[in-house]
């Protein structure tokens, strides 16, 4: 596709990318200072007690964004959805998370503005038989309210950039373009998202600037201008744009559609599906495949990408998404629990049969193909230590640097390899996975961890260690069902045919069309190149039997 193509696919996906950001922010942002204001009047004149909370406050404010998200998903989940049935992935969690981040502007702001006020003036009020109610809704409040305003101000600044993390928790936002950009090296899309995000900030920083400069001023009755123009704002971002282009990634309200467990055995015919998918390239392409197939058979399809391991997997089995690629190896360690040994067929075997047992998730089977981690060395230090295997790797570890994935170092894969080989590196480093390359190729470090389809081995040249000991465990790439969609025979007729129709070498293709600098491709590109080279027929599902 064409740069000006792209910038118009792009600016069409992005309305209702852009009103979903905008709802969490504002759900958050309201919600914030609705426990705020309440909270710092009771406190203000408690100095004891204000400590305690700006502390609690700042401590939470110096939780990394994407952590404090994440931690969201175990806590509603183990909770029950806080006692109220709240879903542990999308809306709920990033909007919890993003009011905890807002609490601390507007509750310090709201204190400061609170003592602020002269006292002689409350006296004064006192002395005029003023009640305390009175006094606070009529004079502190008030006299307050600019120093609240610029709170508040900052809360929505912080709001609006907090809530592009808000993707690996399966909530669409603009985050969807950063996160996308970035793994598959699509600037423009990175730019787009970022765009986005900064002119909706800009805009509410305007907006508020306005109404703290209002409130600070002799005619208050201007606050309203501002105002006017914050519904203004809510109205074209919610009601207006969202009918203006269609998101690549669909919101978490229409799941696939699918009677109750226990309605006589039967449940109604799937209408809509919505895959996962994690944050690197080949995911990216992957769902694009599921995507097209399940389009070709009639099945409307939505989209959660950028999801990490654990949340994705967790997602599937709460019914949260129906359908995304996994890897044997990955639900083999990081789910099963297990270590690596066991051949390759029978890995999969008891994965496949786990799965079913404990969660009702179903495996269509491997897709043909085999994505494992794999340590990865440039060609000229391979050549100059001798180095082609890992137990080489091991006797010059102390001399050098590794690089991984975000992941990578708290996978139980590392711990195996790494105390199977007695390895022990100079310095470990993590790295997004769309610069793991770019490191290695720039001598940052001289070692990483690598995926075996990835198409940049080869183009950048690199060698892959044999695993001698087998201490990482096969990666068959395999398509797993919800429990909500396992049975159902037109899902299975549009997917199964993908079973085993992907070899290595053709996925390793599409991969490098995504991630290569000159010529790149979209994932939609990638996909449907490679299921042209696969050459399946069109899905004839109407009266489908499960396969």
């Amino acid at each position: 596709m064409s740069e000006p193509g792209q910038i118009t696919e792009l600016l069409r996906g992005l309305p209702p990318l852009l009103a979903s950001h905008f709802e969490i922010a504002f759900v958050a942002l309201t919600t914030g200072i609705a426990i705020s204001l309440p909270l710092a009047i009771v406190i203000a004149r408690r100095p004891r007690a204000a400590a305690a909370v700006l502390a609690v406050a700042g401590v939470i404010q110096t939780i990394p964004g994407l952590a404090l998200l994440a931690l969201m998903v175990p806590v509603l989940a183990n909770s029950g959805g806080l006692g109220l049935g709240l879903s542990a992935f999308g809306f709920a969690p990033a909007v919890i998370a993003l009011t905890l981040y807002a609490l601390l502007p507007i509750v310090r702001n709201a204190i400061t503005g609170l003592h602020g006020v002269d006292a002689s003036i409350v006296e004064a009020a006192r002395g005029l038989g003023m009640t305390d109610r009175q006094i606070l809704l009529g004079v502190e409040l008030p006299l307050a309210a600019p120093v609240i305003a610029a709170g508040i101000r900052t809360a929505a600044v912080w709001t609006v950039g907090a809530a592009t993390l808000a993707t690996p928790v399966g909530q669409p936002c603009l985050g969807n373009y950063i996160f996308a950009g970035l793994q598959t090296r699509n600037w423009p899309m990175l730019l787009v998202g970022v765009g986005a995000a900064a002119a909706l900030a800009v805009a509410l920083d305007a907006l508020l600037g306005a109404a703290e400069r209002a409130l600070a001023g002799r005619d208050r009755r201007r606050v309203l201008y501002p105002a006017a123009g914050l519904v203004a704002l809510a109205m074209l971002v919610l009601g207006v744009l969202p009918g203006l282009g269609a998101a690549g990634a669909g919101g978490e309200r229409a799941p696939a559609t699918a009677a109750a467990p226990g309605d006589a055995g039967k449940r109604a015919a799937v209408t809509r599906v919505r895959l996962g998918g994690k944050t690197f390239t080949e995911q990216y392409v992957l769902v694009e495949v599921l995507r097209a197939r399940l389009v070709a058979a009639g099945i409307a399809v939505e989209v959660a990408s950028s999801l990490g391991s654990t949340v994705i997997f967790e997602a599937l089995r709460d019914g949260q998404i129906d359908a995304y690629v996994d890897y044997s190896g990955t639900v083999w360690t990081n789910y099963m629990r297990r270590e690596a040994g066991p051949q390759r067929w029978r890995i999969r075997a008891e994965v496949e049969a786990w799965l079913a047992r404990e969660h009702g998730v179903r495996s269509l089977g491997s897709l043909g193909f085999e994505n494992a981690y794999a340590l990865a060395i440039r060609r000229d230090t391979a050549v100059r230590l001798g180095v082609r295997s890992l137990d080489d790797l091991a006797r010059h570890a102390r001399s050098l640097a590794i690089g991984g994935d975000y992941e990578f170092f708290s996978r139980r894969e590392w711990a195996s390899v790494r105390d199977a080989y007695g390895l022990a590196f100079a310095r470990t480093a993590s790295y997004d996975p769309t610069l793991l390359y770019d490191a290695l190729a720039h001598r940052n470090v001289d070692v990483i961890s690598a995926f075996s389809s990835d198409g940049r081995i080869a183009a950048f040249d690199l060698i892959v260690l044999d695993d001698r000991a087998g201490a990482l465990p096969p990666y068959d790439a395999m398509i797993l069902l919800g429990p909500k969609i396992a049975d159902d025979p037109r899902v299975a007729c549009a997917l199964a045919p993908l079973r085993g129709a992907l070899p290595a070498s053709l996925v390793r293709q599409a991969n490098l069309m995504v991630d290569r600098e000159r010529d790149k491709a979209t994932p939609a590109a990638a996909a449907a190149w490679l299921l042209a080279q696969a050459r399946l027929p069109a899905p004839d599902c109407g009266g489908a039997l499960p396969p």
